[in-house]
């Protein structure tokens, strides 16, 4: 459903987490997601476990999250054609278990946000443990199984995993004892824990990925299929060393970090800028964010994203840093400037999800040369995006990218990496024409 998918119908400026802007403030401002109106959805992933494939049912866990500002209800459509069974639903913030139903898409229609929903669908309804907060996020997990003989079955001694998948991240794990022979769609090729293979994606296209997953059943079980523990090695290949196995081997789909870019006008050499990211690591009490060589850091912002809950951010050195004993979980360089942001000690089976807003300038990423813009930065995240300032155009990008215009008229460019190191973005504009 159009209204599901798609991003606020109402957005609303903000400048560096206050709440709405006057006329006044710059057009080429933070701009915040504000839905109102319908149901709105955003970061969703999903992991398919295949089960034998005999019984044609795979078992799905999936993570959403609900962003319509006031919504105290979640609506998961059950797909057609597929029979769900041991359904559970969870608050990915607390870990604890949602009260939900399964309800006719007649009934959901009664709810004002899914004034759209097809009569024809049956939906899990989710209550919410908390109303989603004005720029804020109510974040679910919800565990599920599907029977459906049509996307999952056997062709002679093949395993045939065919399922346009709409989600943009996806993970799908072979029963064990499966070897990948093949797959359709461009896709990282991990071992789980307990030896099974899986394979991993994200979508950055319109429309579903058309994902044709198969496997036979000669590969190792047991202790011989368990992977050998990812190491800190780099590639002894010339000139770069490259990243560490470990990162390599991580997978990309499922990392939980975004950001997002708003280039001021190019003689300011400054971008404010969105990062979320969620926190799930025991006992860690802090966030640290630190400021790249080169870059000056100003008007940091943070709140917690499930609740709204402003946070106070303040910058430092790292020795002032490891002075404060606020445990951010990362090593530190004593000499760097850094923004921290500290919070109550995450829980064990808890999470938090951060919104961090600040402000760079960066002469040597962010100019103007000569009559053209250039933004020339390494971008570490797998998700990125940067919004032109107002009255510009995008003349080239070196690295490919998904290209929009935002309600306000100005150019979003996305970049969604695959690849286990950063983007180097090369990003020029021009002014439009009066």
């Amino acid at each position: 459903m159009k209204t599901m998918k798609c991003f606020a119908a109402a957005i609303c400026l903000v400048v560096l987490g206050n709440s709405c802007a006057s006329a006044q403030v710059s057009k080429d401002t933070i701009v915040l997601p504000a839905a109102t109106g319908a149901q709105t959805e955003t970061d969703e992933y999903t992991r398919y476990e295949l089960l034998d494939p005999e019984t044609a049912s795979f078992r799905i866990y999936y993570e959403l999250t609900a962003t319509t500002a006031g919504a105290k209800f979640l609506y998961n459509p059950i797909r057609k054609g597929s029979v769900a069974s041991d359904e559970q639903v969870f608050d990915a913030m607390s870990g604890k278990p949602l009260h939900f139903e399964v309800v006719h898409g007649t009934e959901a229609r009664k709810d004002a946000l899914m004034a759209d929903a097809d009569e024809a669908t049956d939906y899990i309804k989710v209550t919410l443990a908390r109303p989603v907060p004005m720029h804020g996020q109510g974040r679910v997990v919800i565990l599920k199984t599907y029977k459906d003989p049509k996307s999952y079955y056997i062709d002679g001694t093949t395993l045939v995993f065919n399922r346009g998948l709409g989600i943009k991240r996806n993970k799908v794990v072979l029963p064990a004892g499966y070897e990948v022979v093949g797959c359709s769609v461009p896709s990282q090729i991990l071992t789980e824990k307990d030896g099974r293979l899986a394979i991993s994606f994200m979508h950055a296209g319109a429309g579903e990925a058309p994902l044709v997953l198969k496997a036979v059943k000669d590969a190792q079980t047991g202790a011989g299929a368990l992977p050998h523990p990812a190491t800190k090695a780099k590639s002894w290949e010339a000139p770069f060393a490259g990243e560490t196995e470990r990162a390599r081997l991580t997978e990309r789909a499922y990392l939980d970090r975004d950001i997002v870019y708003f280039l001021q006008q190019p003689e300011t050499h400054s971008f404010s800028l969105y990062h979320d990211y969620t926190e799930k690591r025991a006992g860690v009490n802090g966030y640290a964010n630190v400021v790249r060589e080169g870059s000056v850091a100003s008007h940091p912002s943070a709140y917690v994203l499930d609740t709204g809950e402003q946070l106070k951010a303040t910058e430092m050195s790292g020795a002032e840093m490891v002075a404060s004993k606020i445990n951010t979980g990362e090593e530190v360089d004593p000499k760097a400037r850094v923004v921290v942001i500290p919070f109550a000690a995450v829980r064990e089976g808890e999470s938090l999800r951060l919104r961090i807003s600040e402000t760079y300038t960066a002469p040597v990423s962010y100019k103007l040369d000569g009559d053209e813009l250039v933004f020339d930065r390494s971008l570490g995240r797998s998700r990125n995006a940067v919004v032109l300032p107002a009255g510009w155009y995008v003349t080239a990008s070196a690295t490919p990218a998904t290209v929009s215009r935002m309600a306000d008229g100005r150019v979003r460019v996305e970049y969604w990496d695959d690849q286990p190191d950063a983007v180097d973005v090369l990003l020029k504009a021009r002014r439009r024409v009066e």
